[in-house]
């Protein structure tokens, strides 16, 4: 997700949860208590009891896990280790262009770099930049490494709650969903708002959140926007722009320049919201249908699959033929 534009954060903050039975959940605690880590050129891993790995270097942080042949996993998952390594150097690297609007930014070079401008293009009529969707290229460029053999039946990387699903003919996972995003950030208990299915007969296999309530900037006030599309990239750059066109002007919202709350964004002087009183149920209203509007045009033009909006305890479904 955008780092500056709603999304939620590359660090541990995701925003979806499974069950146990499927485990996609992202629960940071229990790196430092049943992990073993380990640690090359500034990027760490570790091992959680359940199979399940965490890697992280600087601000990427992913859950990763597969199921499969074991040799098959073990192989996919120190390919992933090693791309994984090489990431973060190579962002860096053209990082002055990836802030830029996204039709600045379409001579970078570099893979990852590639799926973020890919991703945000389609979206260049507003104001965008490649980092809308860096969390999600970076979990789709890492869940090659699983989808590369035939012997693993499903895997997933999970980038701070924007994922990249591997799924063989006849599996699935089961996504739990969080709508409050303040909830995770603050790391409470969770209990899940709702969960669905995403079989290997639907089209999505990217999943992305973005709310004002995550680590990183929204222009807008939805609590939670969870998008369905076909990569993790995608995704994260719709849910981003929905979550900003979840909107209003009331005194209870609160904005400030971003430039003002981080140095080097890529938003500017841009308003972000900060806070967000109780809102009239017609003014959660109207901006809810704001974001559905946005959502609808998107699945209009094949770029997402389905979305749910929330807001102070509304809700709004989004869905396309294919998830009917």
């Amino acid at each position: 997700m955008a780092r500056d534009e709603g999304a939620t954060s590359l660090g541990p903050c995701p925003s979806l949860f499974v069950s146990h039975a499927s485990p996609i959940a992202h629960r940071p605690s229990l790196i430092t208590r049943n992990a073993v880590p380990g640690q090359v050129g500034g990027a760490l891993r570790a091992r959680f009891a359940d199979g399940r790995w965490h890697f992280q270097h600087g601000p990427i942080d992913l859950i990763i896990a597969a199921d499969g042949d074991v040799d098959a996993v073990a192989e996919a998952t120190e390919r992933a280790w090693l791309r994984f390594q090489t990431v973060l150097p190579e962002l860096v690297t053209e990082l002055q262009w990836l802030r830029l609007p996204v039709q600045e930014a379409a001579g970078v070079s570099g893979v990852v770099a590639g799926r973020m401008v890919s991703a945000t293009w389609p979206h260049r009529a507003k104001f965008i930049t490649p980092m809308a969707a860096v969390a999600g290229a970076v979990a789709d460029e890492l869940i090659e490494c699983f989808r590369a053999d035939a012997r693993i039946v499903r895997a997933h990387v999970n980038n701070g709650g924007d994922i990249a699903l591997h799924l063989a003919a006849g599996t699935h996972y089961r996504v739990g969903l969080v709508a409050d995003l303040a909830r995770v950030k603050r790391r409470e208990h969770v209990d899940l708002d709702g969960d669905f299915e995403v079989g290997a007969a639907l089209p999505v296999r990217g999943i992305a959140t973005s709310g004002w309530r995550g680590r990183s900037f929204s222009l807008g006030i939805a609590d939670s926007v969870t998008v369905l599309a076909a990569t993790a990239a995608g995704a994260d750059a719709a849910a981003t722009l929905i979550a900003n066109a979840v909107n209003a002007d009331h005194p209870a919202i609160e904005r400030r320049p971003a430039s003002e709350l981080k140095d080097d964004t890529d938003l500017g002087d841009r308003l972000v919201t900060v806070a967000v009183g109780r809102l009239p149920q017609e003014i959660v209203a109207s901006a809810l249908a704001y974001g559905e509007e946005a959502a609808r045009a998107m699945m209009a033009g094949d770029l997402v699959w389905g979305a749910v909006l929330c807001l102070q305890g509304s809700v709004r479904i989004v869905r396309g033929d294919a998830l009917q």
